[in-house]
């Protein structure tokens, strides 16, 4: 990983979709079904649509049947953070980019083995980028 990537808000709105500007910096949720990775099954990296910070392989994705694209960990544990999210009154785990503190989605305990654990992710926080 390298270093953080700090912008202002107005630098933010710049370089990113209103959609990822919600979801990255105002902490929003795309609607289930909806994100363009959600049925995605090619072969690649998803990286942070914020700064290009590489997120998650596509051997770790599976289908959740939630609607959201989920992994059942992360690249490298050091390119994400947590944070208990007590919002829409209940407690939760979100995952934050580690270089540029954008907001991907949150991870639950009910993920396949050998983790057990479910990333799922917003789309519009994540860029795709294919591999041989």
């Amino acid at each position: 990983m390298s270093d953080e990537v700090v912008k202002t808000n107005a630098e933010w709105k710049k370089i990113l979709t209103p959609e990822q500007y919600h979801i990255l910096r105002e902490k929003g949720t795309e609607r289930a079904f909806t994100g363009k990775y959600a049925a995605t099954h090619d072969h690649g990296i998803y990286r942070c649509a914020g700064c290009g910070l590489d997120l998650f392989k596509s051997e770790d994705k599976f289908e959740s049947g939630t609607g959201w694209p989920s992994f059942t960990w992360p690249i490298a544990k050091e390119n994400v953070k947590t944070e208990t999210d007590r919002s829409f009154f209940s407690t939760r785990t979100e995952v934050l980019c580690r270089r540029c503190g954008g907001h991907l989605g949150h991870v639950f305990n009910d993920g396949p083995k050998p983790t057990g654990l479910r990333y799922c992710m917003n789309s519009a926080a994540l860029q795709f980028v294919a591999t041989k």
